[in-house]
């Protein structure tokens, strides 16, 4: 590798980290407004929301990586442009494949990452992100555990939590059971907690009182209590069995879709087409690369053109783009046309290569003629 290839190699990998990070976390922080709700209503604490978010980096990378390799490529090419490096490493007899070495040396690594994070990173990641996602929404303990509120577990069973303190003791408890109509219990405790048992969830109790209302003889009672221990099983918020998405399972499995029983026939091609879409998409990024580096590249250069040339770059990158998420949708409805997905991206990247090989013009001027 030699030294000018060095240079401007080194330049594109910072600059890749640098824009990498930033819209990494754009998208993080937006996405993380998702879970606001969650903090709210759910108890989340935040160890458990940074791990939640966290999860679903490997889709964002799926989708940054080709627009800030594009990003970069356009802004250090342009830089090295207006800076008349670049027409000196012309000058000096750099081909235009000489020219494209650093962005072919850096583009090549950022596929097989891609591949890497499509094949495995990806669907594990967003696995567990979507079962503690599950397990926040629907667990017992995140349900129930709402202080200062009026908790209606089922039709017949409520509870209010005073206080809840750090380490899950829950202070100023009452319970209303109505789940035998002909004698409605409400307990009251100064102090309790919750546990998970084999046979479901129970409410421990410790110094407080039970009130049960015979309704046939119309006779109260009431029942004072040191430590009593209260079966709430069967009141859970259920969730049904969770549906496993395309995101979540490998290429294989999405490739053998149809031997799942639980898959419906109509969403088949939802499971193939994220398949197909986890082995084309990484070359999204080589062609948004090429693509930039052949409309700086293509032709004579010249500072005056750039900004035309980088008008040409983005709106190709944003029609690709545009048809990428178009295809993917018009396939996954009509399986059949799925090798649409990629015809796309191989004409993608031979665009790119075509511009690129666009020779520079010569300007050849004309002497003017002498008058007598």
């Amino acid at each position: 590798m030699d030294g000018i290839t060095r240079y401007i190699l080194r330049q594109l990998i910072i600059g890749m980290a640098l824009v990498t990070a930033v819209l990494s976390c754009v998208v993080w922080l937006s996405q993380s407004l998702r879970f606001i709700d969650m903090i709210v209503n759910q108890s989340l604490n935040v160890g458990q929301f940074l791990y939640l978010t966290l999860l679903l980096l490997p889709n964002f990378l799926s989708i940054i990586l080709p627009i800030a390799l594009f990003t970069v490529v356009v802004f250090t090419y342009s830089k090295l442009i207006a800076d008349r490096e670049l027409i000196v490493m012309r000058s000096a007899g750099m081909s235009q494949l000489s020219l494209a070495k650093p962005v072919l040396i850096l583009a090549l690594p950022i596929v097989a990452f891609s591949y890497s994070l499509n094949a495995y990173f990806l669907p594990e990641s967003y696995r567990l992100f979507r079962e503690l996602q599950w397990d926040v929404r629907f667990s017992y303990s995140n349900v129930l555990l709402k202080e200062g509120t009026f908790n209606t577990l089922s039709k017949n069973l409520t509870v209010y939590v005073r206080r809840r303190t750090q380490d899950g003791e829950l202070q100023g408890i009452l319970v209303h059971d109505s789940r035998n109509p002909g004698r409605p219990q409400t307990w009251m405790a100064a102090r309790g907690g919750l546990v998970e048992t084999n046979s479901g969830p129970h409410v421990v109790m410790v110094e407080g009182t039970v009130q049960e209302v015979n309704r046939k003889t119309n006779r109260h009672s009431v029942l004072y209590f040191d430590r009593t221990t209260l079966d709430i099983s069967g009141t859970e918020e259920k969730g049904g069995v969770r549906y496993r998405e395309p995101r979540e399972r490998l290429i294989q499995e999405l490739l053998d879709i149809e031997q799942d029983k639980f898959v419906s026939s109509r969403d088949l091609g939802k499971f193939q087409m994220e398949a197909h879409k986890r082995l084309s998409s990484p070359w999204l990024a080589m062609a948004f690369a090429l693509i930039g580096l052949g409309c700086l590249l293509a032709g004579t250069i010249t500072r005056r053109g750039q900004r035309n040339r980088i008008g040409i770059a983005v709106g190709l990158v944003v029609m690709f783009q545009a048809s990428t998420m178009g295809l993917e949708n018009l396939c996954a409805r009509v399986p059949t046309l799925m090798p649409l997905i990629y015809v796309n991206i191989v004409v993608a990247n031979l665009l790119a290569i075509g511009i690129m090989t666009i020779k520079p013009r010569r300007h050849i001027r004309t002497p003017k003629l002498a008058t007598v």
